[in-house]
C-alpha cells in the first residue's frame, strides 16, 4: 500500500484547449467529456485577495428522481434539479485560506442568496461552515457541495463561478453522468474476508455503474483522508491502490454494464472520506470518478424502534421478559440514548446489548473507543419534511447535523415524503425512509392510486411502493448507504370505528420487508416493536422473527451488493410478479415478489394465495458460467428447479408473498448459510423463553405490562 509518505500527487499539466479537444472525443462517456470541460474551463480559479490559485479536480453530478408511480393529494412539483460535488485542489506551493467573509458567486449570487431564492435547497461551502476560516495546504483538496432545487440547476445546465469579486467567471457543466459510483461501501472483516464488529474498516467494496457506449477499465484507487485528522473538510491523499480484486476479473466494463472492485486495506479512520476512482479508456486517456462519504464499517443492525418505554414507572428494557422476546426476533439496535437501570448497568448491557440509535450530543462521551461500538446514528431531527407542522429547511437540518462533521460518529435523517425528499438528498451519512403501506398514516394518497380494477381503498396502498421509495431515495444517496423503517406491530394505528386490523397481517408485513431489502437497504428498523405493541400484535412476534432470521442469512450480500436488476411483469395488462437482484463480487440476491395480491372486502386486508412462477433474472457478467443456485428462507435452505443460459437464470419455484434465491460462485457459501441458519435457531431456543409459540410464556410477558415496580424488581 502506497501512502502520503512515500507517494507524490501525480498531476498532469495540460492546456485547456488540449484538454476541450480530448473532450471532443465520442468515445469518451459523457460523464468524462463533462469533466474535461470542467478542468479546461476551471483548470485556475483564482483568489485575488491571496494571488493564490486552485483547479477543480473533478465533479459528481446525481440528478433528481421523482417516483411516477406514487400518488399525491396535489400534484408534487416537477422540477428536477441535481446534487453536486465540486473537488477543488490546491495546485499552488502555499496555503490557500478559505473564509467566510470570501465571496463565493455561483451565476453572480452567494450560496445563501440561491438558498433563499429557492434555487438551492442547502449547501455545504465555506459560507456555512462552523470554522471562520480554513487553511487549505499545497497539494489538498475541498469539497464544496450543493442541492439545487430548481430546474435552473438540473443535469444539463451551465454555471459560472466565481472566487472573489475580482475573480474571473468560469463556466462549469452538470451534465448527467453515463459513469458513476453507485455504492461504496466500508467493512470490517477477518482473514477469511468476513465481517466482525471492529470499528475500524480495513476493506472497500465499490460497485460503478457504467451506461457508456464504450469499455473503460478500472487502473486504481485513490483514497483522499482528512489532513492531520482534524479538519472534515480538507484532504490529502492518503492512499493509491492499484492491486484489488475486479468484478468482472478482466476489470473492464463494456458498453451499458456494470461491475467494480474489492480492496484489502489498513484499519481506516472513521472519518469523511474522498472517493477517486481512475478509470482508463481504450485510447489510455485516464479520468476519475469522485464521491465524498464518512467512513464507517457497514454493519446490517436491525432496530426494534422506541424499545425503550415507561410501564408503569419502570422501563421497559430493565424487563427481562421484553429483552429476551426482542433478543429472540435478533434486534439489536432501538432508539435509545441513557436508560436508567440499563446503559448505566454495564452487566445487564453486556447481556442484552441493543445500539444506540439517537442524538449522542455529548461527542466527549460518544465520540470514544469505549462507546463506537454501540452507536448505530446519531438521529434526532424526527421527520425533518413534516417538522411538527412546520418544514425545517434543508439548510437548517445542515446545520443541526454540521457539530458532527469532525466526529467519528455517522448522522441519519428520516425521510417521510418522496414528493419532496429530494430536496433533503446528501445532508446526512446514513438517510432512511419510513413508509407504511396498511392502516397508518400516510404522506401519499392512497385512494389516488387505480391499481384493482378501478376499485380504490382507503386503508391500504400497493405494498410494492416501497420499493419504488427505495429505489427513488438510493439513487438520491449514492454512493452512500441507506435504511428503512419497515411497518411492524404497533399499538397506536387505525380507529375505533374500523373493521380493519389495526396492523399489518404477516404477509403484509413480510411483503413490505423484502420491497425495501430486495432493491437493497442496509438496516432495516421495524417500527414499532415497544412493549405494548408487541403484546397486543403478538401473532407478528413470529413473522417478524422469520424476517429478521433471512436477513441475517443474506445480510453480507446486501452490505457487500449493489441493486442490479428491478423489472415488473404484467399479466392481462395487471401486475403479476415483481422480481429485484442485489448483486456482490461472488453471488447474487435474487427475489421475486407476488404483486397480483387483491383487497379483501371482508376483512379490508390483502390477500395472498400460493401461486407458481417461471420467471428469468439477469446476472453480471462475473457471475456467469457455471454457478450454484438455491432457495432460502427463514426454515433454511434448499433446492429449487432452476436453469442457467446465456448469463441469465430462470427460477421455477411456488412463491408465497416472495420467493428468495442465491446465486453463488462458491459451492462453500450454501453450506454457510445453513451454519448461519443453524446458529440463529440455536440462539433462539437457548434464550428458553417463546412467547411466540409458548402461551405461558405469552401471559407472561402480558403480565409485565401491570407489573408493579416496587413490588417487581428487574431481575
Amino acid at each position: 500500500m502506497k501512502t502520503v509518505a512515500d507517494l507524490r500527487v501525480a498531476r498532469r499539466s495540460i492546456k485547456p484547449r488540449t484538454l476541450r479537444q480530448v473532450a471532443s472525443r465520442s468515445s469518451w462517456p459523457a460523464q468524462m467529456q463533462a469533466l474535461f470541460v470542467v478542468v479546461a474551463t476551471m483548470a485556475t480559479a483564482w483568489f485575488p485577495q491571496t494571488g493564490q490559485c486552485q483547479d477543480i479536480a473533478g465533479i459528481n453530478v446525481t440528478p433528481h428522481n421523482q417516483s411516477s408511480v406514487m400518488r399525491w393529494r396535489r400534484p408534487p412539483a416537477s422540477e428536477l434539479a441535481a446534487r453536486v460535488e465540486l473537488f477543488l485542489h490546491n495546485g499552488s506551493s502555499v496555503p490557500i485560506r478559505l473564509r467566510k467573509s470570501d465571496l463565493l458567486l455561483f451565476d453572480d449570487k452567494s450560496p445563501q442568496e440561491l438558498v433563499d431564492s429557492s434555487s438551492w435547497a442547502w449547501h455545504d461551502s465555506p459560507h456555512s461552515w462552523l470554522q471562520s476560516g480554513v487553511e487549505l495546504p499545497p497539494d489538498c483538496l475541498t469539497v464544496i457541495a450543493f442541492n439545487g432545487q430548481s430546474a435552473a440547476w438540473a443535469a444539463g445546465t451551465q454555471h459560472t463561478v466565481q472566487f472573489g469579486e475580482q475573480g474571473t467567471k468560469q463556466i462549469v457543466a452538470l451534465d448527467a453522468p453515463t459513469t458513476w459510483l453507485s455504492a461504496v461501501t466500508f467493512l470490517a472483516t477477518n482473514t477469511d474476508g468476513h465481517p466482525t464488529q471492529a470499528i475500524y474498516p480495513n476493506q472497500m467494496v465499490v460497485h460503478v455503474n457504467h451506461t457508456g457506449a464504450n469499455s473503460i477499465k478500472f487502473k486504481s484507487l485513490r483514497l483522499w483522508l482528512p489532513d492531520g485528522g482534524e479538519d472534515p473538510h480538507v484532504f490529502r491523499l492518503a492512499h493509491e491502490l492499484d492491486q484489488f480484486t475486479c468484478f468482472p476479473t478482466d476489470a473492464t466494463l463494456h458498453a451499458d454494464s456494470r461491475g467494480g472492485f474489492v480492496v484489502n486495506c489498513d484499519p481506516l479512520p472513521r472519518s469523511y472520506a474522498v472517493v477517486e476512482v481512475q478509470m482508463v479508456s481504450g485510447d489510455d486517456e485516464v479520468e476519475s470518478l469522485w464521491g465524498c462519504l464518512k467512513i464507517k464499517p457497514e454493519v446490517f443492525d436491525i432496530s426494534g424502534g422506541w424499545i425503550a418505554s415507561d410501564i408503569n414507572g419502570r422501563n421497559s428494557l430493565t424487563i427481562d421478559e421484553y429483552v429476551l422476546t426482542l433478543s429472540k426476533m435478533h434486534v439489536n439496535t432501538g432508539q435509545v440514548e441513557e436508560v436508567p437501570g440499563y446503559t448505566d448497568n454495564q452487566e445487564r448491557y453486556n447481556r442484552f446489548p441493543f445500539k444506540r440509535f439517537n442524538r449522542m450530543q455529548d461527542l466527549s462521551r460518544y465520540d470514544t473507543e469505549e462507546l463506537l461500538p454501540t452507536i448505530h446514528a446519531v438521529e434526532f431531527i424526527g421527520e425533518p419534511q413534516y417538522g411538527g407542522g412546520r418544514p425545517i429547511p434543508p439548510q437548517e437540518v445542515w446545520q443541526m447535523l454540521a457539530p458532527y462533521q469532525a466526529s467519528r460518529l455517522p448522522t441519519s435523517v428520516t425521510l417521510s415524503e418522496e414528493r419532496t425528499w429530494r430536496y433533503y438528498a446528501g445532508l446526512s451519512d446514513y438517510p432512511h425512509y419510513d413508509a407504511y403501506r396498511v392502516i397508518a398514516p400516510a404522506a401519499d394518497s392512497w385512494t389516488n392510486y387505480d391499481r384493482w380494477d378501478g376499485e380504490r381503498i382507503r386503508w391500504g396502498a400497493p405494498l410494492e411502493t416501497i420499493g419504488d421509495m427505495t429505489r427513488s431515495l438510493r439513487e438520491l444517496s449514492r454512493p452512500r448507504p441507506i435504511a428503512y423503517w419497515s411497518q411492524g406491530a404497533h399499538d397506536g394505528w387505525g380507529s375505533l370505528f374500523s373493521s380493519r386490523r389495526r396492523s399489518p397481517t404477516p404477509d403484509e408485513l413480510q411483503a413490505q420487508a423484502w420491497h425495501g431489502l430486495s432493491n437493497r437497504v442496509t438496516s432495516l428498523y421495524w417500527f414499532n416493536l415497544s412493549l405494548k405493541s408487541v403484546v397486543k400484535f403478538p401473532d407478528l412476534i413470529e413473522p417478524i422473527t422469520r424476517v429478521n432470521r433471512e436477513i441475517r442469512m443474506v445480510d453480507e450480500i446486501l452490505l457487500a451488493g449493489d441493486a442490479f436488476e428491478h423489472r415488473r411483469i404484467e399479466k392481462d395488462g395487471k401486475p403479476d410478479w415483481e422480481i429485484n437482484s442485489v448483486v456482490a463480487p461472488n453471488a447474487a440476491l435474487l427475489v421475486i415478489h407476488d404483486v397480483g395480491y387483491a383487497p379483501d372486502p371482508t376483512d379490508n386486508t390483502f390477500h395472498f394465495e400460493n401461486r407458481k412462477a417461471e420467471l428469468q433474472f439477469n446476472l453480471p457478467s462475473w457471475l456467469s458460467g457455471t454457478v450454484n443456485v438455491f432457495a432460502l428462507d427463514a426454515d433454511g435452505v434448499h433446492d429449487v428447479e432452476h436453469s442457467v443460459d446465456d448469463g441469465k437464470v430462470t427460477i421455477r419455484d411456488e412463491v408465497h408473498v416472495a420467493g428468495i434465491y442465491i446465486v453463488a460462485q462458491e459451492s462453500e457459501l450454501r453450506s454457510r448459510i445453513a451454519d448461519e441458519h443453524a446458529a440463529l435457531i440455536r440462539h433462539e431456543r437457548e434464550l428458553g423463553f417463546d412467547p411466540a409459540n409458548d402461551e405461558a410464556d405469552l401471559a407472561q410477558l402480558r403480565s409485565t405490562l401491570n407489573s408493579n415496580p416496587s413490588t417487581d424488581q428487574a431481575k
